[in-house]
């Protein structure tokens, strides 16, 4: 066994400890499973938010998408920007809502605001479906991350399977309390290694950060910028939107922010996450680095670029603990959606069909769940054949058509009932299934449109239609109406 492969294993059991010691003196009842009692302060909130943002997806997504893609790699820098501002209002007003009726999920919510059970089990399943490519990113990642860090000692397959029983282990035991304390080294390890790595690379290997962009620049004209066609300025915008406005619809955001104290925690958060966002520039110095020096990466091996990068210019130890912590980035995330799968499923899918089910048998197969939930995202991790940003992308675009009626239920006065929000989420999801499963483009299907909006990303186009759906129905079942008379 090499020295990289005892350090990510010293990684992984150390992590296994943590999320089972997380539990000691808690009686794991749903509420605590959950959302941990509710009592988690300020720094656990922005560990667990942080946790579930810096994932896979930016330790290799990010660096394989600079290295494979330029310019618009830079659209994972600007949309969490965008989605902490908007946390400032949102994150405060679902938490009252949350704490005064005890919500345990995304599904519960729905059900609340709309008083329809019927809703919630359709949220649920759209939630899940929208989970399970996220998650299988988390174990996609995880085999690719143990088994080039380990020189190939252990496959990807063997090294996702150890990775997903370990997470299932301690999601069992643990729930959110066991994410919440390995998030804790998870977090510092991101911002040693990754910070670490994006300054040392371009200045050891091109002499500074500037000399590294010229010689880029001089050896691939125009890499740096937003192409013509395919990933130009019209995907761009329309993707930094997309994921801006998904980015707190995941159901697993949703259960972070019931764990908070109180709502100034969001506030306070809000002012802070930016700032965590520039670790996201290193990443992308070091995918940067990596397209003069590991030239010719194509398909699933761009998402290796920084670990091939790294075992070129460091010794096997470093590797080590540059792959203990995509280990990390892997479980953390990956541990608290299948948490949340798990809830939705026990108690908002088979809570609602049998609907005189105890809160104890709710929480007994919700545990029992979340080894199902674990195999199915493995084996889906393994089916895929996309890369890393593409599962993410998928994944929002499913989850982010939950955002007008979820947003909307905020109002005052919503004029939306529960048959116009059904319509609008099974519409924006349908146009975004029917895309993905055709492999077209918005540019294909509306060929009259012009070149500055062809690329536009199909879950904006699916938002259009979901919020046009979600006014006719609404409006035609006499949802405005009804509004207006208990407004009155």
């Amino acid at each position: 066994m090499n020295v990289a492969l005892v350090v990510i294993f010293a990684f992984l059991a150390f992590a296994l400890f943590l999320g089972i010691r997380a539990r000691r003196g808690q009686d794991m009842d749903l509420e605590q499973w959950t959302v941990g009692g509710r009592g988690f302060g300020t720094l656990f909130v922005f560990l667990l938010l942080a946790g579930e943002i810096y994932t896979t997806f930016t330790f290799l997504g990010g660096s394989g998408w600079a290295y494979g893609e330029g310019g618009p790699a830079f659209y994972i820098l600007s949309y969490g920007c965008l989605a902490y501002v908007m946390s400032y209002w949102l994150l405060p007003a679902v938490w009252r809502y949350a704490k005064e009726h005890r919500l345990h999920s995304q599904s519960d919510f729905f059900v609340k605001k709309y008083e329809s059970k019927g809703l919630g089990v359709f949220v649920s399943l759209v939630a899940v479906v929208a989970m399970v490519p996220y998650l299988a990113l988390q174990f996609q990642g995880l085999g690719l991350i143990v088994s080039s860090a380990s020189y190939g000692t252990i496959s990807p397959l063997l090294a996702a399977v150890i990775g997903t029983v370990s997470v299932t282990i301690y999601v069992m035991i643990s729930g959110i309390r066991g994410s919440a304390w390995t998030a804790v080294v998870k977090d510092v390890m991101v911002l040693v290694v990754v910070v670490a790595l994006g300054i040392y690379l371009p200045f050891a290997l091109y002499g500074g950060i500037g000399e590294m962009f010229r010689e880029i620049q001089a050896q691939r004209p125009g890499f740096l910028a937003l192409p013509d066609e395919g990933y130009s300025v019209s995907w761009f915008v329309s993707t930094v939107l997309l994921t801006a406005l998904g980015f707190y619809m995941w159901p697993h955001y949703f259960t972070s922010a019931f764990s908070a104290e109180n709502e100034k925690i969001f506030k306070r958060n809000a002012i802070f996450l930016p700032l965590y966002q520039l670790v996201l520039l290193f990443v992308f110095f070091i995918g940067f680095a990596a397209i003069l020096q590991v030239p010719g990466l194509e398909g699933e091996r761009v998402d290796q670029a920084l670990l091939i990068v790294s075992k070129n210019e460091f010794s096997p130890f470093v590797v080590g603990l540059i792959g203990a912590t995509g280990l990390l980035t892997a479980l953390v995330p990956g541990s608290i959606i299948l948490m949340v799968a798990s809830t939705v499923l026990a108690k908002n899918v088979f809570g609602a069909i049998s609907p005189g089910t105890g809160e104890r048998r709710i929480a007994l197969l919700a545990r029992f769940l979340v080894p199902v939930v674990a195999l199915v995202s493995l084996w889906f991790s393994q089916q895929s054949g996309q890369g890393v940003v593409l599962l993410l992308l998928l994944g929002y675009s499913l989850v982010t058509q939950l955002f007008p009626a979820a947003t909307l239920s905020l109002l005052p006065n919503n004029f939306v009932n529960k048959w116009g929000a059904g319509a609008g989420i099974a519409a924006g999801v349908a146009t975004v299934t029917y895309v993905t499963i055709a492999g077209t483009a918005i540019g294909d299907l509306l060929p009259f449109l012009p070149r500055a909006l062809a690329d536009t990303n199909i879950g904006i186009v699916a938002l259009f239609v979901n919020f046009a759906a979600m006014i006719g129905v609404s409006v035609a079942t006499g949802g405005l109406a009804v509004r207006r008379e208990q407004s009155a």
